[in-house]
């Protein structure tokens, strides 16, 4: 991707990604899958960010650059990846998997490939993805995007799992797509 891809308003760079590849480079191979689902959010002005209530997460918004990654703990047992834009973040909400099946079925601990990533917490689980990655530019191509030939029909929903904003249309999804989390 273009540097400049993540210095974009959220909502545009979370229907960007939409078709793909989000890929996450290891040191004994390769997984990724096709970004099928995604959800914005505004850094300032957006009540369900974390930046809206989290001193140290909007620290780490202002102190690092579009395209660096933010991974957190939630639940008690789930990583959720996203990536820092202008203004905002995008979070990785669902993949189809692509690369690394085998080792993303090992690592959910199932052998159903819809179940493997339709989900955030599914998604970063089966890219292994963890709070060792936090701070990573996706430039650094050790987790990074990578443009494909999809061009998708995208929808246009509210956001899943929270209570404020929860009205915005800023979730994004490919039309008819078996792998999205929740149409």
């Amino acid at each position: 991707m273009e540097k400049d891809f993540f210095d974009r308003d959220p909502k545009i760079v979370a229907r960007d990604l939409l078709g793909k590849k989000l890929v996450h480079e290891e040191h004994d191979g390769r997984v990724s899958g096709i970004i099928v689902e995604t959800e914005a959010y505004y850094t300032k002005t957006d009540k369900a960010s974390h930046t809206f209530y989290r001193p140290s997460a909007l620290k780490f918004f202002l102190n690092n650059l579009p395209g660096t990654a933010y991974v957190y703990f939630t639940y008690g047992n789930h990583w959720m990846l996203n990536v820092l834009t202008k203004d905002g973040a995008v979070l990785f909400r669902a993949l189809e998997p692509v690369e690394g099946i085998k080792k993303m079925k090992i690592r959910r601990k199932t052998s159903e490939i819809k179940k493997l990533s339709n989900g955030p917490g599914k998604l970063a689980q089966a890219l292994g993805i963890n709070g060792a990655h936090n701070g990573l530019h996706f430039a650094e191509k050790k987790i990074f995007v990578k443009e494909t030939n999809l061009a998708p029909q995208i929808v246009e929903a509210t956001r899943i799992g929270i209570t404020r904003d929860s009205h915005k249309k800023l979730r994004f999804y490919i039309k008819g797509n078996e792998f999205v989390s929740k149409k």
